[in-house]
């Protein structure tokens, strides 16, 4: 069916290709990953479109998809963000009360004192529920309680807790010790002896027995990060008049959406992981515009690969992303849409080589062009480096007012 928008109102559709930015590399001869993966839908957006960058992490704040999407989406994080948890905790069900503090509880593992793996080997949802459910049993408590999230990251909640302790995220301490790392500051005490009697709770569950006699890393401790306290902010309608929905596999983005108004949209076999379902994520999105004029689509595989160093990986999932997602959707809404406007555009960096998360601007683009924002024809690829010939926005919430052509 071609052209079912009857109204003729302008789709807007973003696409996040998660920690797609990257440094040069000496493997790929001084090459980022952008560079040097085969995107011709990015590259052409890039080319017939606008291209330009992007700070989507303010040089207060540090960088990670919280800070980011919320940039993205048009809501200043210096005003907005509180923490990562929180926003996850409006996706899993968790209400919070003013006074409750929220931490992201990662299952992780941990051997002789370094951090062995930071997702406990990617362990699934279904095996790490009993652990959790395990964990609330022996640790938890009417004012300290667990809660089941997805695959290792899942949710702590600390009623009239300490939320000025200074926590860092497990995965930008991989193969490193983890000693001056650990919880520190007003409250830390609680939180270290939580740690510590995780891992006599977790050393010798039934499941993690399992998963080592399979070759498997175990999930043999917890690590607390992401502290805060619940948010308040607009709806995206009350900011931007845009019915809105968003499509992600993360509790992190799916609280986001749900802060902000939008409907969450459930894709089956999408898991976060380089064996995501691209195509359906396509397929979905385009099929939410029949009813909503925004669809937010939000992929965590490069990322993934940049966190565990896979340089391979990270090519794979930059070239699946184009491919399944990009790709489809400027092909599927041509088809059905008489007025659209596609954004593509990563977070933030995750270099392979670091292994974590960094703040440089990133390259964004738009199709199609609008006003004098044209791209000029010496542009070949959509990468870092061509990114910087663009249009820049030093504050990121302010792109979206560009997107969505607001005075």
């Amino acid at each position: 069916m071609k052209n079912i928008n009857k109204k003729n109102e302008t789709k807007f559709i973003i696409l996040l290709g998660d920690g797609m930015a990257d440094y040069p590399s000496p493997i790929l001869n001084n090459r980022t990953v952008l560079e040097m993966a085969r995107t011709p839908n990015m590259d052409y957006i890039a080319q017939q479109g606008i291209l330009g960058t992007v700070r989507t992490i303010p040089e207060k704040l540090a960088p990670g998809s919280d800070v980011a999407n919320l940039s993205i989406l048009g809501y200043n994080p210096e005003e907005f963000y509180t923490g990562r948890a929180p926003l996850e905790a409006a996706n899993i069900g968790v209400e919070l009360n003013l006074s409750d503090v929220a931490f992201r509880c990662n299952l992780v593992t941990i051997t002789h004192g370094m951090m062995e793996d930071f997702s406990a080997g990617h362990i699934s949802t279904e095996e790490a529920r009993p652990l959790i459910e395990n964990l609330q049993k022996e640790l938890g408590s009417e004012g300290m309680q667990f809660f089941t999230g997805t695959s290792y990251r899942h949710l702590f909640v600390w009623k009239k807790g300490k939320d000025r302790i200074f926590c860092t995220p497990p995965h930008d301490i991989s193969k490193k010790q983890i000693e001056k790392f650990l919880p520190h500051g007003e409250g830390s005490d609680t939180l270290l002896k939580l740690i510590d009697k995780s891992q006599e709770a977790l050393k010798n569950h039934p499941i993690n027995k399992k998963r080592k006699a399979e070759g498997k890393n175990p999930a043999n401790s917890i690590w607390f990060w992401g502290q805060g306290k619940t948010p308040s902010m607009p709806t995206f309608f009350e900011k931007y008049e845009k019915k809105g929905a968003i499509i992600s596999a993360v509790d992190l983005l799916k609280g986001i959406g749900r802060y902000i108004g939008f409907d969450i949209i459930e894709v089956p076999g999408a898991t976060g992981y380089l064996d995501t379902n691209y195509s359906g994520k396509a397929a979905y999105a385009v099929r939410s515009l029949e009813e909503k004029n925004f669809v937010y689509v939000h992929v965590e595989a490069p990322d993934e690969a940049g966190h565990n160093g896979d340089l391979k990986g990270k090519i794979q999932a930059v070239e699946d992303f184009d491919e399944k997602i990009v790709g489809r959707v400027l092909h599927d809404v041509a088809q059905k849409f008489t007025s659209y406007r596609i954004m593509v555009l990563p977070d933030h960096y995750t270099p392979v080589a670091l292994r974590t998360h960094t703040s440089e601007p990133v390259p964004f683009g738009i199709f199609p062009p609008f006003g004098q924002g044209k791209t000029d024809k010496k542009i070949k690829k959509f990468n870092e480096n061509d990114a910087q010939e663009g249009i820049y926005f030093p504050e990121g919430y302010k792109l979206m007012d560009y997107f969505l052509q607001r005075r």
